[in-house]
């Protein structure tokens, strides 16, 4: 008598949610001890699919589960729930966008499996940025330039700023994923935006005073309560804006950061001193910058070389011109609240670990009367992003210099410190957000 074999199933939950929620995704209806190919493919911006493949063996049951089992080889090799999500590359091969061009979308995406006795099974679920009841809007007149996101339910809410970093533009991930978190967001940009330089070359930090202003004025916020975050090159100016306007910033969560002002650097105007040109300037005047005529190093990027293995090496030779770095150093103790600092321990973009160490040393030095928390990943790179998000892309090209570089880490440590900087800011912004005020 032949046995008959059934067909496999997946078992998804939830298919439908937040970007930020772990799924549980399970294949019943094997064969005991059965070889089954997963497969996962997701559309992403400009019509760009990215793909990941894991092979997993049946337990006794019949079962795979994704959140129990390691696979027994394909693109990556631990247990991991949304494994099959974070190793997932793009087909053509250099694909930098990992999120679509309209944020109030969710990314869809696709699993088949492949059973050994040639049955197969497919099915989706959906990835959303923006919750139910979240409203987007174009903020273009008055001053700062950006998207509004506001989160269902009356307000006040209160408000996080979100900053890009030297790839310029608007964050409106990040942004609707606050909205979706409860916090009135306003994704700000500042340069490479509509309206505004190409560059991020002699940015006034007037403009952003003006749209933090804007903020507090327009938006009336919760208890006064307006955290500003940003992520590299806007760490760096999350800081800054932190301790250039403290009456305007209640708290500052800063990813991957400098704690220095640096040049231009990649995101600089070729017309006006290139990548050494200032980057921030208040009432006309540049602020002191790292490669402003350095004793101890200047700044060299390559042009038509491969790009060297650990590019932050010319951040620690430019630390030795102690004179410059005092000049150049944000005054962090300036901050009138609390600061969330997010490194990782192989960022190898420029330092973040050992510049979120100096601002905690500065803090703590100053005694610093307010929350500083450092979460410092281990075998992290620079590009910390939001959770679930392919993580593979471990070398790029510069979106503004068209230089490529090499950011750090692994896929599967950048994928940890994806969700847990994330968990970590979602509990850092409900430690303070609600005792915070104005007066």
């Amino acid at each position: 008598m032949t046995r008959a074999v059934s067909a496999p199933a997946f078992s998804i939950d939830p298919v439908d949610g937040l970007i930020d929620e772990p799924r549980r995704i399970v294949v019943t209806g094997l064969v005991p001890d059965e070889l089954v190919a997963i497969s996962a493919h997701t559309q992403r911006a400009g019509g760009a699919v990215w793909m990941s493949q894991a092979t997993f063996m049946a337990d006794a049951q019949g079962v795979v589960d994704l959140s129990r089992d390691a696979p027994v080889g394909g693109d990556y090799a631990e247990v991991s729930a949304m494994g099959l999500i974070w190793s997932q590359h793009p087909l053509d091969g250099a694909s930098p966008e990992l999120f679509p061009d309209d944020v109030m979308e969710p990314l869809q995406t696709t699993l088949t499996a492949e059973a050994a006795h040639g049955a197969s099974a497919r099915a989706r679920f959906y990835q959303r940025f923006a919750a139910p009841g979240v409203e987007r809007r174009e903020v273009r007149a008055d001053g700062p330039v950006g998207t509004l996101f506001t989160p269902d339910g009356p307000g006040p809410h209160p408000v996080v700023v979100v900053l890009n970093g030297s790839g310029g533009g608007i964050n409106e991930p990040r942004a609707a994923l606050y909205a979706s978190h409860g916090y009135q967001a306003l994704a700000l940009g500042y340069f490479k935006a509509p309206g505004l330089s190409p560059f991020i070359t002699e940015t006034p930090l007037e403009y952003l005073e003006t749209g933090l202003s804007w903020v507090h004025r327009e938006l009336r916020p919760k208890d006064g309560f307006v955290a500003v975050g940003g992520q590299s090159r806007g760490g760096e100016l999350a800081l800054l804006l932190g301790a250039t306007f403290p009456d305007l910033v209640s708290a500052v969560i800063a990813f991957v950061p400098g704690a220095m002002v640096h040049g231009a650097q990649g995101a600089g105007d070729p017309a006006r001193d290139g990548w050494q040109g200032a980057t921030w300037t208040r009432g006309g005047v540049p602020l002191p910058h790292l490669w402003q005529d350095n004793k101890a190093v200047h700044w060299h990027p390559w042009a038509g070389d491969a790009p060297p293995s650990r590019h932050h090496s010319v951040f620690f030779e430019g630390l030795k011109d102690t004179e410059l770095a005092a000049r150049a150093r944000i005054p962090v103790e300036n901050i009138a609240g609390p600061v969330l600092l997010i490194s990782g321990r192989d960022d190898r973009a420029w330092p973040s670990s050992l510049y979120s160490r100096m601002v905690v040393s500065t803090l703590r030095r100053h005694g610093h009367p307010h929350l500083v928390r450092h979460l410092d990943f281990d075998n992290a790179g620079h590009a910390i992003n939001l959770p679930f998000v392919p993580t593979t892309q471990l070398s790029r090209e510069h979106p503004v210099s068209k230089v490529p570089y090499t950011s750090g880490g692994t896929p599967s440590d950048n994928a940890a410190a994806d969700y847990g900087s994330w968990r970590g800011v979602l509990a850092f912004l409900a430690e303070i957000a609600g005792s915070a005020s104005r007066g």
